[in-house]
């Protein structure tokens, strides 16, 4: 009796698997992401919850949906790789995106894509390397440059200044507000790379 009943489940589980085609992922994060995940938890984990892959239609919405569905689509099925929540409301504080190396003269549409996605609604988007490690004392800077950077956007608007921040031309990263402080130049301001000094890719601003 025993046998027979095993059996059965044995054959329902089977008729199961054979009618939905989907199948438990090995890793939920790769290599690069669960290392990122430990330094977070290390590092800010005792001030916001860390959420893993987050879909971008769960932190923005789109206004009049019906006449805007191309930017919809801009959004689906796509996510940030962690977003740091305040513990107590869980409104979104951090968002944070692994991203590759990129050629010297090759700029990716889609980076290009969330930072300006990030900035207008005024949350700090904090884009780091792909690595298996990580040290806390380049994470923090990183999250320092994304507020800067935030703060940036925000005057610029207040002065009516609204362009796209660029990438860098050189190592593909996030480009931050900065202003020449000696030289023929002094005074005006350009796009430096926010790897600077490691990285001196620069944009003028005319």
């Amino acid at each position: 009796m025993g046998v027979t009943m095993a059996i059965r489940e044995s054959t329902q589980v089977k008729v199961q698997d054979e009618r939905l085609p989907y199948r438990l992922r090995e890793r939920f994060m790769s290599a690069p992401e669960l290392a990122l995940f430990r330094a977070l938890q290390n590092m800010a984990g005792k001030h916001y919850v860390v959420c893993p892959k987050v879909a971008l239609n769960d932190i923005f919405y789109i206004v009049r949906p019906n006449e805007n569905v191309h930017f919809f689509n801009k959004i689906f099925r796509k996510h940030v790789n962690f977003l740091l929540c305040d513990p107590k409301t869980l409104q979104p504080v951090f968002a944070i995106e692994l991203v590759k190396p990129v050629g010297k003269s090759e700029t990716r549409e889609s980076d290009q894509f969330l930072g300006d996605l990030f900035l207008s609604a005024g949350l700090p988007l904090v884009h780091v390397m792909s690595s298996e490690n990580y040290l806390e004392g380049d994470l923090a800077e990183l999250f320092q440059l994304a507020i800067l950077k935030v703060k940036q956007t925000k005057t610029l608007r207040a002065t009516g200044k609204t362009d796209s921040v660029p990438h860098c031309p050189i190592c593909g990263r996030m480009m931050v507000l900065r202003m020449h402080r000696a030289g023929p130049d002094k005074g005006k301001r350009y796009y430096g790379c926010m790897d600077n000094p490691k990285c001196g890719g620069m944009v003028r601003i005319d």
